[in-house]
């Protein structure tokens, strides 16, 4: 069985390229794997630019990124549409994750 995890920050206006370059695919994944397809908007990915990420405006550049998927095409009655920080567990894992893998240079 296959299974496929991809996403899309929220970092600015949803524009032709991001439909070409992956919505398109998404919507043509999501017909053939259904709820093997996972899709996400990665608004804490977003946090991570600092020139994207402007907290006036995160939350509803979020929720346009998730309309524009459902309006191109997307169905979440068909695949799994979810909101990263709308999962405690990305953060949960990331401090595992933290915690278990060493930062600095590598071994000479």
């Amino acid at each position: 069985m296959k299974r496929v995890l991809s996403g899309i920050q929220p970092s600015g206006e949803i524009h032709i390229g991001n439909y070409l370059g992956a919505i398109k695919q998404w919507v043509a994944i999501g017909e053939k794997l259904g709820r093997d397809a996972f899709f996400c908007i990665v608004d804490y990915h977003a946090l991570t630019n600092p020139l994207a990420y402007d907290p006036s405006t995160l939350a509803q550049r979020t929720f346009e990124a998730a309309l524009v998927n459902i309006a191109a095409g997307l169905d979440p009655e068909k695949v799994t549409l979810f909101v990263q920080s709308h999962v405690p567990e990305h953060t949960e894992l990331s401090w595992v994750f933290t915690t278990l893998t060493p930062w600095g240079t590598s071994p000479a």
